[in-house]
C-alpha cells in the first residue's frame, strides 16, 4: 500500500473531517480510553482554523489514527483526496463516505462532545 509523506504537514490537510454516527462511537469509545494526560495534552492544543480537532501538532501525527475517520484513511489515496505532496499516489476512484455523515470535526463537533 501507498505511504503518504504526512510527517511536517502540520494537519494543514486534516480537515474538514465529516463523521458518522458509528465513526462518533468509535471516536468517543478510544477518547475515553486515552489516559488523561495524553487526553488532556491533545484536548488544550492550539491548532491552526479548521484542522481536525485531534490532531496532534505538537508530535506532527493523528492523536486518534487507530480509530480515525474513513475519510482519513482514504486521504491521499482517491482522486478527490489527493494529497499535495504525493498527488501520485490518488489511484482510486472518487471516495465517498459509506455512511451519512452526521457532522464534521472541529465544527458540529468539538472536545465538549467527547467528554464525559
Amino acid at each position: 500500500m501507498e505511504t503518504l509523506p504526512c510527517q511536517g504537514c502540520k494537519g494543514l490537510c486534516c480537515g474538514p473531517v465529516p463523521v458518522s454516527e458509528n465513526e462518533l462511537k468509535r471516536l468517543r469509545k478510544k477518547v475515553k480510553a486515552m489516559p488523561a494526560k495524553t487526553r488532556n495534552e491533545l484536548k488544550n492544543q492550539q491548532r491552526f482554523p479548521g484542522t481536525c480537532i485531534f490532531y496532534d501538532l505538537k508530535k506532527d501525527r493523528c492523536g486518534v489514527h487507530a480509530s480515525r475517520p474513513g475519510v482519513c484513511k482514504a486521504f491521499g489515496l482517491h482522486r478527490n483526496l489527493v494529497c499535495f505532496k504525493n498527488p501520485q499516489a490518488a489511484l482510486h476512484k472518487d471516495w465517498k463516505m459509506e455512511e451519512p455523515a452526521s457532522g464534521i470535526l472541529s465544527v458540529d463537533y468539538t472536545w465538549k462532545d467527547f467528554s464525559s
